[in-house]
């Protein structure tokens, strides 16, 4: 199979399909090509990927360089459905494995390529996985936008790695390599005090903020009181490092806390913040992709601190299938309490998914909503 036969049949569902979206971006070619005269000197494996938007670095190095038993890590849940998928499409099911980010997935592995992850603390965990475990003669390979990649991610690999360069850039794409791994112990997940909040955060690399607090959950946070008083069951959707969950289970010591996110860090932090605040036995953490695993009909609350980006493009209608996904799971009379950039106005959108919707606090920077199940 061609490159061009591979590349034109992967598709991103279940994952948003736009005009602008692609399936297959500069940058996973350019990996490929970069990493070729290594890929075919590997054995059965002795190649991991990590972060593979839809599967392109993961079938590209299975089709088109004969690499077997490829080890995967993909944080987004999105994503993993969308490699079966594409897999199964292109008749290479069974060529990869799925693992997390741990030693498994870099035990004695030669190649590693990795689409950059978005924040710093995320490529950092995954520098200190590989270096930790791979092979000592491991290649590293970050591909990402031009514009997205600066120096600050050429330190970060060398805390962990002797040699680290650059490609040249292609098609706005270029590629960090690193050598030379440093092994040590893993630095995360990170946990942090919040003393007005009474509360400690933990959080793996790639989790939304870190072990801070953003803005807009600060903003949802002043209205717990308010939310849904006679709740039984409550859903933080979207939980992130599970602020939301914690702060709810805190604070009614009836009400039953779901936590679901599609983000393997994310559910790793919330995990870890649950237990270091003693509410392990509170809060039930599941990853899942838009609550698919929650059923109809059956939760009092649904708390939601929505994306408003799908990678590194703002897109409007991000957050629309966490809202339809609300209106889905909450009961009739149930309440959605969400919080969103202002500039986005979303309550003709919240109205029509899930019920009424009034907004409760509005900043130049953030609304705050209540919609209710009709």
């Amino acid at each position: 199979m061609s490159a061009v036969d591979l590349f034109d049949r992967l598709r991103r569902a279940p994952d948003v399909e736009a005009p602008d979206l692609v399936a297959v971006d500069a940058t996973d070619r350019l990996l490929l090509d970069e990493a070729a005269d290594l890929l075919v000197t590997c054995r059965p494996g002795e190649v991991a990927v990590v972060d593979d938007n839809y599967g392109a670095l993961t079938l590209g190095a299975a089709a088109l360089h004969r690499n077997a038993d490829v080890r995967v890590h993909q944080d987004l849940l999105v994503g993993e459905l969308a490699l079966a998928r594409n897999a199964e499409r292109t008749g290479l099911a069974g060529c990869y494995r799925q693992l997390p980010l741990g030693p498994e997935l870099g035990d004695g592995a030669r190649v590693v390529l990795v689409q950059a992850p978005k924040g710093l603390e995320a490529l950092r965990e995954i520098a200190e996985v590989v270096a930790a475990s791979a092979a000592p003669d491991v290649t590293l390979l970050v591909g990402g936008r031009v514009k997205h990649m600066t120096h600050a991610m050429n330190d970060v690999l060398g805390a962990s790695f002797t040699d680290v360069s650059a490609t040249l850039a292609r098609q706005k794409s270029r590629v960090l390599v690193a050598r030379g791994p440093r092994p040590g112990s893993s630095s995360f997940p990170r946990r942090q005090e919040h003393a007005d909040l009474g509360l400690t955060v933990c959080a793996h690399g790639a989790a939304f903020a870190g072990t801070k607090i953003d803005i807009g959950t600060r903003a949802l946070l002043g209205s717990v009181d308010r939310m849904a008083p006679s709740a039984g069951t409550a859903l933080d959707l979207g939980c992130g490092t599970g602020v939301l969950a914690a702060v709810l289970a805190r604070s009614r010591p009836g009400l039953a806390v779901l936590a679901v996110d599609q983000s393997a860090a994310a559910v790793a932090s919330a995990t870890a913040t649950a237990a270091v605040n003693g509410l392990g036995d509170r809060i039930r953490v599941t990853r899942d992709d838009a609550a698919a695993s929650i059923p109809d009909g059956s939760v009092d609350l649904v708390v939601c601190n929505p994306p408003f980006h799908l990678g590194a493009a703002v897109v409007p209608t991000a957050a629309d299938r966490l809202f339809a996904a609300a209106g889905r799971v909450l009961r009739p009379g149930g309440e959605l309490w969400t919080v969103y950039n202002s500039a986005l106005r979303h309550k003709p959108t919240l109205t029509r998914l899930v019920g009424p919707t009034h907004v409760v606090d509005r900043t130049p920077k953030f609304t705050v909503t209540v919609s209710t199940r009709r």
